[in-house]
Protein backbone atom coordinates (compact mmCIF):
# COMPACT_ATOMS: atom_id res chain seq x y z
CA UNK A 1 0.00 0.00 0.00
CA UNK A 2 2.71 1.97 0.75
CA UNK A 3 4.71 1.43 -2.48
CA UNK A 4 1.85 2.18 -4.19
CA UNK A 5 0.69 5.69 -2.76
CA UNK A 6 4.54 6.57 -2.90
CA UNK A 7 4.47 5.93 -7.02
CA UNK A 8 1.07 7.92 -6.79
CA UNK A 9 2.46 10.90 -5.07
CA UNK A 10 6.40 10.93 -6.88
CA UNK A 11 5.90 8.57 -10.02
CA UNK A 12 3.18 10.23 -11.34
CA UNK A 13 4.39 14.08 -10.88
CA UNK A 14 7.89 12.65 -12.43
CA UNK A 15 6.27 11.01 -15.84
CA UNK A 16 4.51 13.96 -16.18
CA UNK A 17 7.10 16.98 -15.55
CA UNK A 18 10.00 14.64 -17.36
CA UNK A 19 7.84 12.74 -19.94
CA UNK A 20 10.73 9.69 -19.55
CA UNK A 21 10.60 8.04 -23.30
CA UNK A 22 10.55 3.94 -22.50
CA UNK A 23 11.67 0.96 -24.87
CA UNK A 24 11.32 -2.59 -24.44
CA UNK A 25 8.66 -2.60 -22.00
CA UNK A 26 7.49 -5.62 -23.21
CA UNK A 27 10.51 -8.04 -21.91
CA UNK A 28 9.45 -7.38 -18.19
CA UNK A 29 7.56 -10.53 -17.53
CA UNK A 30 3.63 -9.94 -16.17
CA UNK A 31 4.55 -11.95 -13.22
CA UNK A 32 7.11 -13.98 -11.68
CA UNK A 33 10.73 -13.27 -10.71
CA UNK A 34 13.46 -10.90 -12.71
CA UNK A 35 16.30 -8.89 -11.92
CA UNK A 36 16.96 -5.67 -13.30
CA UNK A 37 20.36 -5.20 -13.62
CA UNK A 38 20.93 -1.36 -14.63
CA UNK A 39 23.67 1.09 -15.48
CA UNK A 40 23.85 3.79 -12.75
CA UNK A 41 23.80 7.47 -13.91
CA UNK A 42 21.89 9.50 -11.01
CA UNK A 43 20.50 9.33 -7.60
CA UNK A 44 17.04 9.46 -10.13
CA UNK A 45 17.68 6.41 -11.56
CA UNK A 46 16.17 4.51 -8.84
CA UNK A 47 12.65 6.87 -8.97
CA UNK A 48 12.74 6.79 -13.11
CA UNK A 49 12.39 3.42 -13.42
CA UNK A 50 10.12 1.83 -10.99
CA UNK A 51 7.75 4.87 -12.21
CA UNK A 52 7.40 3.87 -15.50
CA UNK A 53 6.82 -0.10 -14.43
CA UNK A 54 3.48 -1.59 -13.91
CA UNK A 55 5.42 -3.65 -11.90
CA UNK A 56 6.88 -2.88 -8.14
CA UNK A 57 11.03 -3.29 -7.98
CA UNK A 58 12.64 -3.24 -5.20
CA UNK A 59 16.14 -2.07 -4.69
CA UNK A 60 19.39 -2.50 -2.43
CA UNK A 61 20.30 0.94 -0.43
CA UNK A 62 22.58 2.12 2.08
CA UNK A 63 21.94 1.77 6.00
CA UNK A 64 22.50 5.05 6.52
CA UNK A 65 19.40 6.30 4.46
CA UNK A 66 17.39 4.59 7.27
CA UNK A 67 19.17 4.87 10.32
CA UNK A 68 19.50 9.16 10.95
CA UNK A 69 18.14 9.72 13.61
CA UNK A 70 15.87 12.75 14.15
CA UNK A 71 12.40 13.92 12.05
CA UNK A 72 14.32 14.37 9.12
CA UNK A 73 15.72 10.83 9.45
CA UNK A 74 12.94 9.53 10.19
CA UNK A 75 10.78 11.07 7.03
CA UNK A 76 13.81 10.12 4.54
CA UNK A 77 13.95 6.16 6.12
CA UNK A 78 9.68 6.38 5.50
CA UNK A 79 10.15 7.58 1.58
CA UNK A 80 13.13 5.00 1.07
CA UNK A 81 10.98 2.40 2.31
CA UNK A 82 7.74 3.84 0.46
CA UNK A 83 9.71 3.29 -2.74
CA UNK A 84 11.01 -0.19 -2.08
CA UNK A 85 14.02 0.37 -1.14
CA UNK A 86 16.14 -2.06 1.07
CA UNK A 87 18.62 -0.88 3.96
CA UNK A 88 21.77 -3.35 3.41
CA UNK A 89 24.89 -2.10 5.91
CA UNK A 90 27.98 -1.46 3.75
CA UNK A 91 30.36 -1.25 7.01
CA UNK A 92 31.77 -4.42 6.52
CA UNK A 93 32.51 -5.25 3.11
CA UNK A 94 32.12 -8.85 3.03
CA UNK A 95 29.10 -8.84 5.13
CA UNK A 96 27.10 -6.16 3.69
CA UNK A 97 27.88 -8.19 0.61
CA UNK A 98 26.38 -11.12 2.03
CA UNK A 99 23.22 -9.08 3.05
CA UNK A 100 22.90 -7.75 -0.46
CA UNK A 101 22.86 -11.33 -1.99
CA UNK A 102 20.45 -12.23 0.32
CA UNK A 103 18.13 -9.65 0.66
CA UNK A 104 17.90 -9.88 -3.54
CA UNK A 105 17.65 -13.62 -2.58
CA UNK A 106 14.41 -12.99 -0.72
CA UNK A 107 12.96 -10.86 -3.17
CA UNK A 108 12.82 -13.01 -6.33
CA UNK A 109 12.11 -16.00 -3.78
CA UNK A 110 8.62 -14.45 -3.11
CA UNK A 111 8.03 -13.73 -7.14
CA UNK A 112 9.22 -10.64 -7.30
CA UNK A 113 11.54 -7.72 -9.30
CA UNK A 114 14.89 -7.38 -7.77
CA UNK A 115 16.70 -4.10 -9.53
CA UNK A 116 20.62 -3.49 -9.14
CA UNK A 117 23.25 -1.70 -10.33
CA UNK A 118 26.60 -4.01 -11.25
CA UNK A 119 28.41 -0.72 -10.87
CA UNK A 120 28.17 -0.77 -7.43
CA UNK A 121 28.37 3.04 -7.56
CA UNK A 122 26.72 5.83 -9.98
CA UNK A 123 29.04 6.53 -12.18
CA UNK A 124 31.46 9.69 -11.87
CA UNK A 125 31.76 10.99 -15.62
CA UNK A 126 28.60 9.56 -17.25
CA UNK A 127 30.94 6.41 -18.54
CA UNK A 128 30.15 2.65 -17.97
CA UNK A 129 31.98 1.09 -15.31
CA UNK A 130 33.36 -2.72 -15.03
CA UNK A 131 30.47 -4.70 -12.87
CA UNK A 132 30.97 -5.94 -9.75
CA UNK A 133 30.43 -10.06 -9.83
CA UNK A 134 29.44 -10.67 -6.35
CA UNK A 135 26.04 -9.29 -6.02
CA UNK A 136 24.58 -9.67 -9.62
CA UNK A 137 25.87 -12.97 -10.83
CA UNK A 138 25.57 -14.54 -7.08
CA UNK A 139 21.63 -13.97 -7.06
CA UNK A 140 21.17 -14.47 -10.56
CA UNK A 141 22.80 -18.24 -10.50
CA UNK A 142 21.65 -18.54 -6.88
CA UNK A 143 17.68 -17.68 -7.72
CA UNK A 144 17.70 -19.11 -11.52
CA UNK A 145 16.06 -15.54 -12.02
CA UNK A 146 16.50 -14.20 -16.10
CA UNK A 147 18.21 -11.26 -15.98
CA UNK A 148 17.03 -7.79 -17.82
CA UNK A 149 19.86 -5.60 -19.16
CA UNK A 150 18.30 -1.82 -18.50
CA UNK A 151 20.21 1.14 -19.79
CA UNK A 152 19.30 4.55 -18.07
CA UNK A 153 19.57 7.70 -20.61
CA UNK A 154 20.75 10.99 -20.14
CA UNK A 155 19.81 11.00 -16.52
CA UNK A 156 22.76 12.31 -15.12
CA UNK A 157 22.29 15.81 -17.06
CA UNK A 158 18.49 16.54 -15.17
CA UNK A 159 20.62 17.14 -11.47
CA UNK A 160 24.12 17.45 -12.30
CA UNK A 161 26.80 18.22 -8.66
CA UNK A 162 26.14 21.26 -7.58
CA UNK A 163 22.88 21.92 -9.22
CA UNK A 164 20.61 22.97 -6.96
CA UNK A 165 17.10 22.90 -9.31
CA UNK A 166 16.34 19.82 -11.84
CA UNK A 167 16.89 20.74 -15.12
CA UNK A 168 13.57 19.71 -16.75
CA UNK A 169 14.31 17.60 -19.98
CA UNK A 170 13.24 13.67 -21.37
CA UNK A 171 15.85 11.07 -19.41
CA UNK A 172 15.41 7.68 -21.57
CA UNK A 173 15.09 4.16 -20.72
CA UNK A 174 15.40 0.95 -22.53
CA UNK A 175 15.13 -2.64 -21.66
CA UNK A 176 16.63 -5.31 -23.36
CA UNK A 177 15.40 -8.72 -23.63
CA UNK A 178 15.67 -11.25 -20.47
CA UNK A 179 19.38 -13.21 -20.06
CA UNK A 180 18.93 -16.72 -19.35
CA UNK A 181 22.06 -18.09 -17.11
CA UNK A 182 20.63 -21.54 -16.17
CA UNK A 183 23.86 -23.24 -17.92
CA UNK A 184 25.56 -22.16 -14.91
CA UNK A 185 23.28 -22.87 -11.83
CA UNK A 186 25.05 -24.41 -8.95
CA UNK A 187 27.91 -22.46 -9.97
CA UNK A 188 27.46 -19.15 -8.04
CA UNK A 189 30.98 -19.90 -6.07
CA UNK A 190 33.05 -20.41 -9.03
CA UNK A 191 34.48 -16.60 -9.51
CA UNK A 192 35.30 -17.25 -13.09
CA UNK A 193 31.26 -18.03 -13.90
CA UNK A 194 30.37 -14.42 -11.64
CA UNK A 195 33.06 -12.85 -13.82
CA UNK A 196 31.65 -14.08 -16.90
CA UNK A 197 28.24 -13.64 -15.91
CA UNK A 198 28.56 -10.10 -14.88
CA UNK A 199 30.89 -9.20 -18.07
CA UNK A 200 27.67 -10.64 -20.36
CA UNK A 201 25.16 -7.91 -18.87
CA UNK A 202 27.56 -5.22 -18.73
CA UNK A 203 28.22 -6.20 -22.61
CA UNK A 204 24.19 -5.59 -22.82
CA UNK A 205 23.74 -2.51 -20.86
CA UNK A 206 26.78 -0.95 -22.99
CA UNK A 207 24.85 -1.63 -26.15
CA UNK A 208 21.56 -0.09 -24.58
CA UNK A 209 22.98 2.69 -23.53
CA UNK A 210 25.83 3.62 -25.80
CA UNK A 211 28.23 4.78 -22.99
CA UNK A 212 32.00 4.20 -23.21
CA UNK A 213 33.25 1.01 -21.40
CA UNK A 214 35.85 1.39 -18.99
CA UNK A 215 37.40 -1.33 -17.20
CA UNK A 216 38.28 -1.00 -14.00
CA UNK A 217 35.84 -0.08 -10.94
CA UNK A 218 33.51 3.06 -10.61
CA UNK A 219 34.88 3.32 -6.76
CA UNK A 220 38.45 3.05 -8.38
CA UNK A 221 37.65 6.17 -10.97
CA UNK A 222 35.78 8.39 -8.27
CA UNK A 223 39.16 7.26 -6.06
CA UNK A 224 41.64 8.33 -8.99
CA UNK A 225 39.62 12.02 -9.81
CA UNK A 226 39.94 12.50 -5.85
CA UNK A 227 43.28 12.12 -5.86
CA UNK A 228 43.93 14.46 -9.02
CA UNK A 229 41.60 17.01 -7.62
CA UNK A 230 43.54 16.80 -4.19
CA UNK A 231 46.68 17.40 -6.50
CA UNK A 232 45.59 19.94 -8.67
CA UNK A 233 44.69 22.07 -5.50
CA UNK A 234 48.05 21.28 -3.91
CA UNK A 235 49.83 22.24 -6.78
CA UNK A 236 47.75 25.56 -6.98
CA UNK A 237 48.32 26.64 -3.88
CA UNK A 238 52.03 25.66 -3.70
CA UNK A 239 52.14 28.39 -7.10
CA UNK A 240 50.31 30.94 -5.08
CA UNK A 241 52.83 30.51 -2.00
CA UNK A 242 55.88 30.85 -4.49
CA UNK A 243 54.24 33.80 -6.20
CA UNK A 244 53.54 35.62 -3.08
CA UNK A 245 56.96 34.51 -1.60
CA UNK A 246 58.36 36.27 -4.86
CA UNK A 247 56.36 39.31 -4.91
CA UNK A 248 57.28 39.99 -1.09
Amino acid sequence: MLYGAMKVAIGGPLKVAFRPWVEGLENIPAEGPAILASNHLSFSDSFFLPAVLDRKVTFIAKAEYFTTPGVKGRLTAAFFKGVGQLPVDRSGARGAGEAAVQSGIDVLERGELFGIYPEGTRSPDGRLYRGKPGGLARVALATGAPVIPVAMIDTEKIQPPGQVMPKLMRPGIRIGKPLDFSRYQGMEHDRFVLRAVTDEVMYEIMKLSGQEYVDIYATAAKRQLAEAAKAAKAEKEAARAEKKATES
